[in-house]
């Protein structure tokens, strides 16, 4: 299984912040969205950066709610760890294992053209385990 299918299922759809913008902003962005984190892209659409829930609240611990009117550019994550359509999910789950990820851009041509997070890749393998778990069911039920 690959990052493809869970972007086949879920679509697309990717919620993008500018560097400049405030955390306030970003807090509101992802509450109004449902989300756990933003890509963030700069003015030529690249990826800069991404902000998640778990920087913002690491920056209020670290500085007050005074952070709220900073730039998001100065608690974003800057080093991304990407993926790309044809990227296993049981190496991606390695991956973000490993590294404490729980965002994964998905970029090809450096475009953004997705995004993954540790909840769409385990519910995946999980439904993946589950059609395994059944066709050998199946196959002893048979014998």
């Amino acid at each position: 299984m690959t990052v493809h299918s869970i972007l086949s299922r879920k679509g697309a759809t990717v919620f993008t912040i500018e560097p400049t913008a405030s955390i306030a902003y970003a807090a509101k962005s992802l509450a109004d969205h449902g989300i756990g984190a933003l890509v963030v892209t700069g003015a030529d659409g690249r990826t800069v950066g991404i902000i998640s829930e778990r920087d913002i609240v690491r920056a209020l611990s670290a500085r007050g709610t005074a952070v709220l009117e900073t730039p998001v550019a100065e608690v974003m994550t800057r080093k991304v760890m990407s993926c790309s359509r044809q990227d296993k999910l049981v190496d991606l789950m390695q991956r973000m294992t490993e590294g404490k990820f729980r965002h994964f851009p998905v970029i090809e041509d450096g475009k953004l053209i997705g995004i993954v997070s540790i909840g769409d890749v385990v519910k995946s393998r999980l439904e993946q385990m589950e059609q395994e778990s059944n066709a050998l069911r199946e196959y002893i039920r048979s014998a």
